[in-house]
């Protein structure tokens, strides 16, 4: 993989980790992860399988350091790598229509909706959950998926139009 590549993608999730650092814990502990956001949209911008594993352990070990669920180290790693894989399997699939808007809030949130799902799922089985699983879907998982979904289009059109000014050609 390319060191222009791996340094577009260690920028991307740098913004995300700032704004999942400075995002507040809300119930039981849990918070939006906009980390997530820049998670999905190096996977548009990169494709590639190499990138796909660089991208999931890195945005779960950064994920993991900032996470305010109690335990909830292990399940970020988990749910992002589980995240990236699934996604790269979509992406691949919709890779021609990646510059489409709504494409690209569906794939966010069935990101978004994957990574959640599989926190939660793990979290369940490694410490527990503060408060049922249904709660935590309804509460935190669905709102982020929605929110995650409209962001991305937002955050992802911003990312390639400044590719674009930058003039790097290889993204």
């Amino acid at each position: 993989m390319k060191l222009r590549k791996n340094i577009l993608t260690t920028l991307l999730l740098a913004i995300g980790f700032i704004l999942h650092q400075i995002t507040p814990g809300i119930l039981g502990g849990m918070k939006f992860d906009f980390l997530l956001i820049f998670m999905i949209v190096s996977l548009l911008l990169n494709p590639k399988f190499e990138n796909v594993i660089f991208t999931g352990l890195l945005a779960g070990l950064l994920s993991a350091m900032t996470t305010s669920f109690p335990g909830g180290q292990l399940p970020n790693i988990i749910d992002k790598m589980v995240a990236c894989l699934i996604l790269f399997v979509i992406i691949k699939f919709f890779y021609q229509f990646k510059n489409n808007s709504i494409v690209v809030g569906v794939i966010g949130g069935i990101g978004t909706f994957i990574s959640g799902t599989v926190f939660l799922g793990s979290a369940r089985l490694m410490v527990g959950l503060p408060v049922p699983m249904n709660v935590l879907m309804r509460a935190v998982v669905l709102p982020t998926t929605l929110i995650n979904g409209i962001g991305i289009v937002f955050i992802y059109g911003l990312v390639r139009r400044a590719i674009k000014l930058s003039g790097i050609t290889s993204c």
